[in-house]
């Protein structure tokens, strides 16, 4: 009778971790297609002119990744190579827009005022 308990507990356990799991809270949707005009192919330099220096920079292999923040809102343009260079390719906002990934009312508020000369 002493050997029969332990192996009912084995059988116990192994079926709990074969009983399926509740589901978890499901992902958002994605972000809505397209990119907002004359933001996608511009080259790094040409970003940092229109939006000043990013609060963060990242690199993963082939992609980086610029973070601009206002108090509003937050902007993030994914830079890929193309051509022998880096350019951007998409670009997100924090919150996101109606109709696309990126709000072009944060782009604007974070846009660089321009220089005076």
């Amino acid at each position: 009778m002493i050997r029969i308990v332990p192996a009912l507990a084995l059988c116990v356990l192994l079926a709990a971790c074969t009983t399926p799991q509740r589901q978890g809270t499901e992902l958002p949707p994605p972000p809505p297609g397209g990119e907002p005009a004359g933001v996608a192919g511009l080259a790094p330099d040409q970003v940092r002119v229109a939006f000043g220096t990013p609060a963060f920079v990242r690199k993963d292999g082939q992609t980086e990744m610029w973070r601009y923040d206002n108090p509003r809102c937050r902007a993030f343009f994914f830079f890929y190579a193309e051509g022998g260079s880096e350019v951007v390719r998409h670009v997100e906002t924090l919150p996101r827009g109606a109709t696309m990934a990126a709000d072009a009312a944060c782009l604007d508020a974070m846009r660089a005022p321009p220089k005076v000369s």
